[in-house]
């Protein structure tokens, strides 16, 4: 029912453009009011409440769409009325500013999202948007670690270090050696092991009940290691890292406070520079490693998708290009002349 509020505010809103509006988030003192903000609070909310999309996903439409509206301001383009040539334009402008596919795509599909969203609304009538194409994207290999480098990343805050020898670790150590273990132990998204909370991890079971994209449910298993250094955190670090505080969120920071996403983020970077590792990786790494791992394992590419939380298997394949030893063996296996 929340939902239909929405969609219908959202009319409303689209019928009295001319009235008042409200201040559109991160606009600055003195600045323009921005054309249709009302409609982009309504739609943002349609993000977080009806698509449970997380609060990145929503900051970077606004974001997107703020730039967009600026644009319509600055052209004289009435965005409810807004044609494909225009908003071909818009695109246009920001190739020529120089700004990466992938971000003139994700605009794109920012803009695709408002402009259904005003359709399913109610405030316009035909939607400008639906066949804009962006530009085609070189596609990238993931980068996957090898595992003496994963051994390495392991080891940075592990009570025992590469060499073998005893180090003596502090609550921070033992929560970031298992966040380390549960990134490469389940191929969580690093805003999935954020929003991690303390009932989700079923140690009995050895799995773990992570919330993905749309909040959508999937079930993975955990490793003995992994399960070891989480239940070593959860009894030893935790309660000091707390000092006092409550919250049901697994992993916690150094104040006692849910641990944010861009937190986990700088532990990964400092944790790869520690370690001598190419600067240039990421915490999503962990799951491309994680999927190309289980492939070369001869784990079965549905499973691999349902573990990863992937809509469709096509997502999932780009990791067999990654194995080639994989499909040397799958060749071998199969082939009559082989």
């Amino acid at each position: 029912m929340a939902g239909r509020r929405v969609l219908t505010r959202a009319a409303k809103a689209g019928r009295g453009q001319a009235g008042q509006q409200r201040q559109p988030h991160g606009r600055a003192e003195g600045e323009e009011a921005l054309p249709c903000a009302d409609l982009l609070d309504d739609f943002v909310d349609s993000l977080r409440i009806e698509q449970g999309a997380s609060e990145h996903t929503v900051r970077s439409y606004r974001t997107d769409l703020e730039a967009f509206l600026r644009w319509c301001v600055r052209a004289g383009v009435d965005p409810l009325h807004a044609e494909h040539r225009q908003l071909r334009s818009y695109l246009g402008e920001l190739d020529a500013a120089r700004y990466a596919r992938t971000t003139i795509n994700r605009h794109l599909s920012s803009l695709r999202g408002f402009y259904r969203w005003m359709i399913i609304a109610g405030v316009i009538q035909s939607d400008p948007a639906s066949a804009l194409a962006g530009p085609r994207q070189t596609r990238h290999l993931p980068h996957v670690l090898q595992r003496d480098d994963m051994l390495r990343l392991l080891c940075v805050h592990a009570a025992v270090d590469a060499t073998g020898e005893a180090r003596e670790q502090t609550p921070a150590d033992m929560r970031d050696q298992a966040l380390l273990e549960f990134l490469y132990a389940c191929g969580a998204r690093i805003s999935e092991a954020s929003s991690l909370r303390l009932e989700d991890v079923d140690f009995a079971a050895q799995q773990v009940k992570v919330f993905g994209k749309g909040r959508k449910e999937r079930i993975i298993p955990l490793h003995r290691m992994c399960l070891q250094a989480l239940h070593r955190y959860l009894d030893e670090a935790r309660p000091e890292l707390l000092n006092g505080s409550a919250t049901d969120r697994f992993f916690v920071s150094n104040r006692g406070k849910p641990m944010s996403a861009d937190s986990m983020r700088k532990m990964f970077k400092a944790t790869v520079r520690a370690a001598g590792l190419d600067d240039r990786l990421s915490p999503h790494d962990m799951r491309h490693t994680f999927a190309t791992d289980l492939l070369a394992g001869e784990a079965d590419l549905r499973s691999v998708q349902e573990m990863l939380g992937h809509a469709t298997l096509s997502t999932t394949q780009i990791y067999t290009h990654l194995s080639p030893e994989r499909l040397k063996a799958v060749h071998g296996q199969s082939h009559p002349r082989a």
